[in-house]
């Protein structure tokens, strides 16, 4: 397909080592003289036309100015200036009875390369000569819209400047394989546009030596090489690199790739960008040509022109696709700032998250939670990716594939909705993702021959022998993402990490002062309630004592006023009491010992039997487990509880009062159900607050604090509690503890 020494249909090991860039021989258009840098004595020549031997001499060990009639004296101080691995185009000699010939100076590591090209019947006197073609070009590409009309231009100018057959534009995709994205030719040789060619066919070392020699020319697939020939003294020294010559000897292969594709001839114009191989222009004919040396100059400049052109529109287009992401990444980022949770804010606007990266499907997996938008996995399915990444990309910041099934096999069952996925980790402490999703596209590739065909073992080295378009049905593929999808996802990443951070860090400072703040707190209530409980019992015991000794002196009213002096100093030394001990709660230390809770139930239950006396109350208690608890303040959850349970049934004729428990993989769950009074769920929030009540005082007595403490107390042990209820139908309380527990402050 291109000017190459490909190798297709055989071993690729053996493919890769072939040494093309040293062939040590030219093709016999000329004169290639290799050169001491130190001494410019010549120690390789080779020469394609014998005569010039006979007329001249042999070369080998003498000065660069002394052979071939010491036409090259002049340039022998050019010779000496040649840096390491440039190239330059010297100027022009004549030799006598063979023309005039273009002088080019190579300098390789070790050696200086002379080259002296044979000259081409018709050729251009100058450059000056090519210039309305070039410029013709430079007009016509300023109407170019897009990279294919670039490339569409120039295959049809340099077909006219060269006079070949069928001009390409070839382009390589990430993985090196090729596709013709541009063709002009007049039918004498088959169309190739929109067709694939595999890495193999211009392998590594060859896509190199196209990075480094920008043209490149076969002239005739049947020629006989030139063979380097050596002194003496050089004739054990390593093969002598060739990279830079313009004459250098191509692999037979090669040549047999050309006989197989029907061309005579092929050249090669390499389009670079910034020092990386963005593709070729391919010129083939029919017959044998050589294009002299100032027309390949010209086409290697329309090459440099539509490398420039083709970056400058390739960077257009990625920086409209940046802004377009970037507008939307602020809209998102606007809502993030406002939103106290950043995967609800995301959630509300699900367009702009997936248009970020123009997926079908998204999901945030952060703290064990799975959020999907779109088009998507299940959220086990998406939990086990999550888990897989952290496990198989652990470190990457983020993971993009539009063939998902190749590194992870489950996603072979979910090529509906995820061939491609990119995701990016969003926590540094969990195993947080953000993803988006790509579905499949089932698409169809037109490949220059089967690319899955290869050598059996031991078969010579030989290239394919078909180019007929093959048709690969691609399946479990997505739409490929761009540069553009991935850095809009890396900064939406970065976005999130920092502030998730942020968030972290307020949290951490609020933290911080809640826990000062509920030190002091506790510290001002324990004091206040220790120093109130004496006024409290001075005011009931030295009210009693009025009472006593006045007697019968008292009237009805005076001694009412007295009863609720006394009834009220009793329900405030009560209040002082329970808040004394909510404050202890948090400043006394857990004595975990083995609690058989059956026992404590019993015991609690007899001690309040005196509140139930006379009551018909039938209790349904199941068999409680053992626990490791503080037995003082497990006794006083359950004191609370089932206080609670007997004072809110005394209204009903009949109290059926249930403690229950159940075993779960990792705590224990108990609950006390009654039949009473119930309470309404829209105020459950306010069921375990201190001092908050859901009835009135004057309906059942209590000062708000027994549920606070079994919070409390529950929390401390690292269990949870909770409610449920209905009004007139009773209520279940809930609570917790971990069959392994912590002391949580």
């Amino acid at each position: 397909m291109s000017s190459v020494e490909p190798a297709h249909d055989s071993p690729l090991t053996s493919c890769a080592r072939e040494p093309i860039h040293t062939p040590g021989a030219i093709q016999p258009y000329g004169v290639l003289l290799v050169v001491d840098p130190e001494s410019l004595r010549v120690h390789e020549r080779a020469i394609s036309q014998p005569s010039l031997l006979q007329q001249h001499g042999e070369p080998l060990t003498q000065r660069i100015d002394e052979v071939l009639g010491g036409v090259l004296a002049p340039f022998t101080a050019l010779f000496q200036q040649a840096a390491i691995g440039s190239s330059a185009h010297v100027g022009a000699v004549h030799l006598d009875g063979h023309g005039r010939h273009q002088l080019l100076v190579h300098r390789s590591a070790t050696d200086l390369l002379v080259e002296l090209e044979a000259p081409v019947a018709g050729q251009p006197g100058s450059l000056e000569e090519l210039y309305p073609a070039i410029r013709q070009l430079m007009t016509d590409i300023e109407s170019a819209a897009t990279v294919e009309d670039l490339c569409q231009l120039a295959a049809a100018h340099m077909r006219r400047l060269t006079g070949f057959d069928r001009t390409l534009v070839y382009q390589f995709d990430p993985g090196w394989n090729g596709v013709v994205v541009a063709e002009d030719g007049n039918g004498l040789l088959p169309s190739y546009l929109d067709l694939r060619f595999p890495e193999s066919d211009i392998p590594a070392q060859a896509r190199e030596l196209y990075r480094r020699n920008r043209v490149r020319l076969i002239a005739d697939n049947n020629y006989t090489p030139a063979p380097l020939m050596r002194a003496e003294h050089h004739r054990d020294a390593p093969a002598t690199d060739l990279s830079l010559a313009v004459l250098r000897s191509v692999s037979p292969v090669h040549l047999h790739y050309m006989r197989n594709m029907g061309t005579g001839a092929s050249m090669s114009v390499s389009l670079v960008h910034e020092g990386q191989l963005w593709g070729l222009v391919s010129c083939h004919t029919v017959l044998p040509r050589r294009l002299p040396y100032h027309v390949r100059t010209a086409c290697e400049f329309m090459g440099q022109i539509l490398s420039l052109q083709i970056a400058l529109k390739e960077r257009a287009r990625a920086i409209e696709e940046r802004v377009a992401r970037r507008s939307v990444l602020v809209k998102l980022l606007a809502r993030m700032a406002g939103d106290e949770d950043f995967m609800a804010a995301l959630r509300h606007d699900e367009a702009s998250l997936l248009s970020l990266t123009g997926a079908a499907g998204a999901a945030i997996v952060h703290k064990g939670q799975c959020l999907r938008v779109g088009q998507c996995p299940a959220a086990n399915d998406v939990l086990a990716l999550a888990a897989w990444l952290a496990s198989q990309q652990a470190g990457q910041e983020t993971y993009c594939t539009e063939h998902l099934a190749a590194d992870w096999a489950p996603a072979a069952e979910l090529s509906d909705v995820a061939s491609g996925v990119l995701a990016v980790s969003i926590s540094q402490l969990h195993d947080s993702y953000l993803m988006w999703f790509r579905p499949e596209v089932v698409r169809t590739v037109r490949w220059g021959g089967d690319p899955r065909k290869t050598a059996a073992p031991g078969r010579p080295l030989s290239p394919r022998n078909s180019f007929d378009a093959w048709k690969e049905t691609v399946h479990q593929r997505s739409l490929p993402w761009s540069d553009a999808d991935c850095d809009a996802a890396h900064e939406m990443r970065t976005a999130i990490v920092d502030i998730v951070l942020r968030k972290a860090e307020e949290m951490a400072e609020l933290n911080e002062q809640l826990l000062r703040s509920n030190k002091e707190l506790e510290a001002f209530s324990y004091s206040v309630s220790h120093d109130l409980r004496a006024p409290f019992r001075h005011i009931v015991g030295y009210s009693e004592l009025l009472g006593s000794s006045a007697g019968e002196r008292l009237n009805d009213t005076e001694r009412r006023f007295l009863d609720t002096i006394v009834e009220s100093a009793k329900s405030a030394g009560t209040l002082v009491d329970d808040l004394l001990s909510f404050s202890q709660m948090g400043r006394s230390m857990l004595g975990r010992v083995r609690l058989d809770m059956a026992a404590v139930v019993q015991d609690v239950r007899q001690s309040l039997a005196l509140d139930y006396a006379g009551r018909e109350v039938q209790w349904q208690i199941a068999p409680l487990p053992e626990v490791e608890a503080d037995p003082t303040m497990i006794r006083l959850v359950w004191q609370n509880l089932l206080a609670n349970a007997i004072k809110f049934t005394r209204e009903r004729d009949s109290t059926l009062i249930e403690v229950g428990h159940v075993r779960e993989a990792e705590e224990d769950h108990f609950f006390v159900r009654d039949n009473g009074c119930g309470f309404d769920m829209r105020y459950v929030d306010k069921l375990f607050g201190v001092f908050q009540r859901l009835h009135h005082v004057e309906e059942f007595e209590g000062t708000g604090i027994g549920l606070a403490n079994v919070r409390r107390i529950i929390g401390r042990h690292g269990g949870r509690t909770w409610a449920e209820g209905e009004p007139g139908k009773g209520a279940t309380l809930h609570f917790t503890l971990p069959r392994s527990t912590g002391d949580n402050p």
